[in-house]
């Protein structure tokens, strides 16, 4: 891990310290020989399994211990074979075939609406917030995301809008209601897709939106601007070319899409223990891996933005709302639950707090289009 600074406490009364230059910032409580040799055994995995059980218990914050050791790995990035190989050892990847990707996304997704309502915003929005200034609530900033997305496509009334991996249907809601377009938004989460349709409906918006409960695989029809917000992540590195040929087949030849994902700074497979116990098949790709899913069908990247601290704000927020709403959560799941994911929720801050994780919003166009615009300015002025 590079040298974080952090104290391991161990159950005969020793305590060993990493980095003694600095005073650590968090500890680690290891209780017998045995659990110590399992962390050895795959650190990747075990940390989160034994965190989550209650058996390895964190002294002091553990947002400040994943820091510690996140920072301190940003800090090595050439680590020899057998550490890589602890860090990532590999495990069994649930694939994203057809079938994989249904299973892969209901294991997070649908775990149910009432435990994501009670964290979210408003809107149920599930990817990162765009905070125009550091202190506006989680609601403006997830509609100012939205809006963002919005004025980087220029839509405009009357157009087709395709959507990949569509959440609960706030941005196709938003894109209906605010910029005239029609939306068709694809999305395999069973609960997402019921909770979109029914919102939908309430708000007299059916007739612009249509969601379907389907694969990006089978994405159909023509339109004038593609999106998709927090779904590459879990299409797969060995299906980015198809992802590619899909908004190639779709996208007019004056079109323009936009890419909102998760990205590393260099190929790495995720931790053995998000992708088995929370993300089942997920793979942030790099941002030369988002470029070359558009190449090879001729595309034009026009605007490359990295939100990275708009992510860790975002996780701010969601992490304060989880905490209070612990006891809850834990009724309706186990207590092993609620420590999973508040280590999921504090790792994925300081993976981006910590620059080891960015956060992508790629705009490319199909090269008929000429007209990008002069400056960012239009993003900006008069916003909403």
């Amino acid at each position: 891990m590079g040298d974080p600074s952090l104290r391991f406490a161990l159950w005969d009364g020793t305590s060993v310290a990493g980095n003694t230059d600095r005073t650590p910032r968090a500890g680690i409580s290891i209780p017998n020989r045995r659990v110590l040799w399992h962390l050895l055994a795959n650190p990747g995995l075990n940390f989160g399994d034994d965190y989550s059980a209650g058996v390895i218990t964190v002294e002091g914050d553990l947002r400040a211990l994943l820091e510690s050791v996140y920072g301190a790995m940003v800090a090595t990035p050439q680590r020899g074979l057998l550490q890589r190989y602890a860090l990532n050892r590999p495990i069994w990847v649930r694939r994203n075939s057809l079938a994989g990707s249904k299973r892969n996304i209901h294991h997070h997704y649908d775990l149910g609406n009432e435990f994501y309502r009670l964290w979210l915003d408003t809107e149920l929005a599930y990817t990162c917030a765009y905070f125009p200034q550091p202190e506006v609530s989680l609601e403006a900033a997830q509609l100012a995301k939205m809006e963002l997305v919005c004025r980087k496509l220029q839509l405009h009334p009357g157009e087709r809008v395709i959507e990949a991996g569509c959440g609960w249907g706030a941005l196709a809601l938003y894109m209906a209601r605010h910029y005239g377009v029609t939306v068709t938004a694809y999305n395999i989460s069973h609960e997402q897709i019921v909770y979109a349709r029914a919102r939908a409906r309430r708000e007299g918006l059916h007739g612009q939106v249509e969601f379907i409960e389907d694969d990006y695989r089978n994405i159909r029809g023509q339109c004038e601007a593609f999106v998709s917000v927090g779904m590459l992540e879990h299409v797969g590195r060995t299906n980015h070319r198809h992802f590619g040929a899909v908004i190639d087949a779709c996208m007019s030849p004056g079109g323009r899409g936009l890419v909102h994902s998760i990205g590393q700074n260099q190929p790495c497979a995720m931790s053995p223990w998000l992708e088995r116990r929370i993300f089942p098949g997920a793979y942030p790709p790099t941002l030369r891996e988002m470029a070359a899913l558009l190449e090879p069908f001729g595309f034009v990247v026009v605007d490359v933005e990295n939100l990275r601290q708009h992510y860790a704000k975002t996780l701010e927020h969601w992490l304060a709302r989880f905490d209070a709403h612990v006891e809850q959560i834990t009724a309706m799941y186990d207590a092993s639950f609620v420590r999973a994911w508040r280590l999921y929720l504090a790792a994925s801050m300081a993976n981006f707090t910590t620059n080891a994780l960015q956060l992508y919003q790629v705009l490319f166009t199909r090269p008929a289009r000429t007209d990008a615009p002069w400056t960012r300015a239009y993003l900006y002025s008069d916003q909403r």
